[in-house]
């Protein structure tokens, strides 16, 4: 009987085992079937949610809400660490509202509270508002280029022309000197002083310049027609411009320098009709510099409070409530500025020699924090609606570099650089680092050196602003440095995110405008950028493979492209707006 027993035990744990050996093959059938479609579909696929399979699920008379995946919060919780509290570079700050300087800067509040999102999200324009595209300041670039043959050719060029201030004279486009695009809608088109023609042409871009001579022209992308008559501002525009990121026909511009009209000013310009809406800026008795009120930083609006954010190299922030009021149909536009806000700061290495107050870079924002170089070598983050600065990182130089925001990792992180300002550092050559920061803290995650070479005048290091890769460049950060082995050399250098490894070099002249990376659909992303050799180079982001080499100018390219689809668009310094076609 024990024997019988076990006998039977022993069949029972055979057949339990091959049931078990059973169900594992069906499992691993499954699953084999259902992985084959990620397999055999490649990479990108591979990263695609692959459905379940359909499964009744059981009758209720409730209804049952959809499943969605948790949304990944950016960890940002903005505090100073003991090397970068901001009374270590920083000796006071002040604030004025609508003309009364208050006492106390603890007695600030704002209206309402300021707040941005990713820079993805700052526009739905069809086009580019501002430089670098957003409040990430991380592109100049609308859709992709589906580039084939990885060419350059010139499409068209549009002439522009110089202007003379008592002895100084500017030509053409300058730094930053971007351009602004902008697809309007049909029903805004047939409001505006544009030619007819543009007006019913289905997919215009309108080309948006504002130049060195005093100009702001407007130029059909695709052919670089006119759209319209150029507007004479008669002030030097350097720096970029913006428009409107609630797609409103408005046009912020900044003069960089005096003119024979008097003391360089911001301008609000009516794009309805090119009417000017309100200027602001010249001799404010705020600032610590006296009549110098120069503008080459492109603003920012805050959308939900009709906010305008626009720094000064008068070294004040100015915060304007608009009060924009717009309607398409009837074609009526305006605007009736009401509270002003105007923060200043005193730096540790300020004197009434040369001061070394002022922003001449544009500012990235990401919720309400907003972050700013400026010419006394200070990186700062300041809270938009304390107005309390959070933490400032020492940057060693009068800086033109406008930080850029990434996030990696669901972490925010800024990459800057600054420029080598002769004498101030050295007076011959001097290391300009390149840093990842934490944009929590401020701290230096890493850096990588140049020496650069300088010029009175003509500065070295980094003018330009560090373009950020994504897509297949995801990886890679890309920044011209100027005056490396010499006063008329420069690098285009590729730099991991990670370390700050250098990965390739572009060697060619100097260049202080920004690199562009560009992408097809699938990804694959190229780098542009333009020299003071008179060249634009197209180069493989990942390999500094050159491509593509287009010739524009006898003289110096400053200005920094913009890309809508596959055409780009750039001035020159002698006197020429180009449209160049990737192909």
């Amino acid at each position: 009987m024990k024997h019988r027993n076990h006998h039977r035990k022993r069949l029972l744990l055979k057949s339990i085992l091959i049931a078990a050996e059973i169900l594992c093959i069906l499992a691993i059938a499954i699953c084999c079937i259902r992985e084959q479609p990620r397999k055999s579909l490649g990479k990108a696929a591979a990263q695609m949610e692959i459905p379940e399979i359909a499964v009744s699920p059981p009758v209720s008379k409730e209804p049952q809400a959809p499943k969605t995946a948790p949304k990944k919060e950016i960890r940002f919780e903005p505090h100073c660490v003991p090397s970068t509290m901001p009374e270590n570079m920083i000796s006071s700050t002040e604030i004025e509202v609508d003309g009364t300087v208050l006492e106390n800067i603890d007695e600030y509040t704002p209206d309402s509270e300021i707040t941005f999102g990713l820079g993805k999200d700052y526009t739905k324009t069809e086009g580019i508002v501002t430089f670098r595209g957003n409040n990430f300041r991380d592109n100049a670039v609308y859709g992709t280029a589906e580039m084939k043959n990885y060419t350059l050719t010139g499409k068209w060029s549009h002439n522009t022309g110089s202007l003379t201030s008592g002895s100084d004279s500017w030509s053409g486009s300058g730094w930053t000197g971007q351009p602004l695009m902008s697809k309007w809608p049909k029903e805004m088109k047939q409001h505006m002083n544009m030619y007819d023609w543009a007006k019913e042409k289905d997919d215009l871009v309108e080309v948006i310049y504002a130049c060195m001579d005093g100009y702001v022209y407007f130029l059909d992308l695709e052919s670089g027609e006119p759209t319209r008559e150029s507007l004479n501002l008669g002030y030097t525009f350097k720096g970029s411009g913006a428009l409107d990121p609630r797609g409103y026909p408005i046009l912020y511009v900044g003069a960089g320098y005096n003119s024979n009209l008097g003391t360089a000013k911001v301008f609000v310009i009516n794009l309805l009709d090119c009417s000017t809406m309100y200027t602001f800026g010249d001799n404010d008795t705020f600032s610590q510099r006296g009549s110098l009120s120069f503008f080459d930083s492109s603003p920012l609006v805050d959308a939900d409070t009709d906010t305008l954010i626009f720094p000064g190299e008068n070294g004040i922030l100015y915060l304007i409530k608009l009060n924009t009021a717009y309607n398409q149909t009837a074609g009526t536009l305006s605007i009736a500025p009401g509270r002003t806000v105007k923060w200043r700061y005193s730096g540790a290495r300020s004197n009434t020699q040369n001061y070394w107050l002022g922003m001449e870079d544009s500012a990235a924002v990401y919720k309400s924090h907003l972050f700013i170089a400026d010419n006394g070598g200070h990186l700062m983050c300041l809270n938009l609606n304390t107005l309390h600065l959070v933490w400032v990182q020492d940057i060693l130089d009068d800086s033109n570099s406008t930080p850029v925001l990434s996030v990696e990792n669901e972490r925010l992180y800024l990459y800057v650089s600054t420029s080598f300002h002769l004498g101030w550092r050295s007076s011959g050559t001097a290391p300009v680092p390149i840093w990842k920061i934490d944009a929590e803290t401020g701290e230096i995650l890493w850096q990588t050196e140049y020496e650069c070479h300088s010029e009175e005048g003509v500065s070295g290091g980094v003018q330009s602003t560090i373009a950020t890769g994504t897509n297949s460049l995801s990886d890679y950060i890309y920044v011209t440095v100027s005056k490396t082995e010499n006063n008329a050399a420069g690098v285009l250098a590729c730099l991991k995110k990670d370390s700050g490894e250098i990965a390739w070099e572009h060697k060619a002249g100097y260049a202080w405008s920004s690199p562009v990376c560009v992408y097809n659909t699938d990804g694959t992303g190229k780098v542009l950028y333009c020299s003071s050799d008179g060249n634009v180079y197209l180069l493989d982001g990942i390999t500094g493979q050159l491509h593509s080499t287009l010739s524009l100018s006898e003289g110096v390219i400053e200005a920094t492209p913009a890309v809508y689809n596959n055409c780009a668009v750039v001035g020159t310094r002698d006197c020429k707006i180009w449209g160049i076609e990737l192909g």
